[in-house]
């Protein structure tokens, strides 16, 4: 089952999340398999992640690798929120 997961860190700044982009990009895990979908969003010093994986195995694996990422760069996620994906419509 698909999920949509949100990470709402405390003070996420557009600096933090660029660099935690790069630092994946940079071990392979620019765009992981199992992640349909990715945004980052807010105010550009309390941004938000919403993602949307095919499964919760996915995600996890994801997590192996994302986690020391962030704990590098010192970024705490707190805790996601997890629901049930119910649909999911990308334009064109």
């Amino acid at each position: 089952m698909a999920l949509t997961v949100t990470f709402s860190p405390k003070n996420l700044s557009a600096a933090q999340y660029d660099a935690c982009i790069k630092a994946l990009e940079a071990v392979g895990a620019g765009m992981p398999s199992g992640r349909v979908f990715t945004t980052c969003f807010g105010q550009p010093n309390a941004l938000k992640v919403m993602d949307v994986w095919a499964s919760q195995a996915q995600f996890e694996a994801f997590g192996q690798t994302l986690m020391p990422i962030l704990a590098q760069l010192g970024i705490d996620p707190g805790t996601p929120d997890i629901q049930p994906q119910h649909n999911c419509i990308i334009g064109r």
